[in-house]
């Protein structure tokens, strides 16, 4: 799977025009068969540096950086690898999404409370 559309890669560089910005996540990436989720606000002129959160099932959810290519050679077994949540879309800012996972211990239970609370409005 293509995990960077270009229009998913043009907003992310268009973010990092705005380093200090509070973004929207553009993209989620996840491991199909356990643990693992990212999400992506930024992606560096170098083309593989992507800035975001990940959560790796470790009590921790951390922002920072993290690499496209590895997510992109990253072999979660069964012959897959990475893939991009192609629905994936959301109203509420990083920051948002950091607090929350933070509070519900990861990014999926995050990803649940805060569409419930863009479907309540």
């Amino acid at each position: 799977m293509m995990l960077l559309t270009p229009a998913l890669r043009a907003q992310l560089i268009a973010n990092a025009a705005d380093p200090s910005g509070d973004h929207l996540p553009v993209a989620k990436f996840f491991n199909p068969v356990g643990a693992g989720v990212w999400l992506a606000t930024m992606l560096d002129p170098d083309g593989d540096t992507l800035h975001g959160i990940a959560d790796l099932d470790m009590d921790c959810v951390d922002y920072g950086v993290f690499s496209l290519a590895e997510l992109q050679g990253l072999d979660v077994g069964l012959k897959l690898g990475v893939e991009r949540d192609i629905l994936f879309a959301t109203t509420a800012p990083i920051s948002v999404w950091i607090d929350i996972a933070d509070i519900a211990g990861g990014i999926r239970a995050a990803e649940r409370i805060i569409a419930r609370l863009e479907r309540e409005g």
